[in-house]
């Protein structure tokens, strides 16, 4: 496996910053999030369809019904649409 060369300069301070404050290597301040990260993606992808859609609806809920009634007349002026 190659060595990773981090070619811009802020992120490559930013990894030297978190690396001086866990008092850490700039590798390991690198590796653990990337680690992470990695285990949480597979961990997502070993999920069906249904458990992440109902995972996204549950943290995207509708809104309260408003007792309008989405007809024609609605629909044309969510576009400003007039009757023709």
């Amino acid at each position: 496996m190659g060595a990773l060369y981090i070619k811009n300069g802020e992120t490559a301070e930013l990894a030297r910053e978190v690396a001086d404050m866990l008092h850490v290597t700039k590798t390991a301040a690198v590796h653990d999030p990337l680690l992470h990260r990695r285990d949480a993606l597979r961990a997502e992808q070993r999920r069906s369809i249904h458990e992440r859609l109902d995972a996204w609806r549950a943290a995207h809920p509708l809104g309260e019904p408003t007792g309008r009634e989405a007809d024609k007349a609605f629909y044309d002026s969510l576009n400003d649409e007039d009757d023709q």
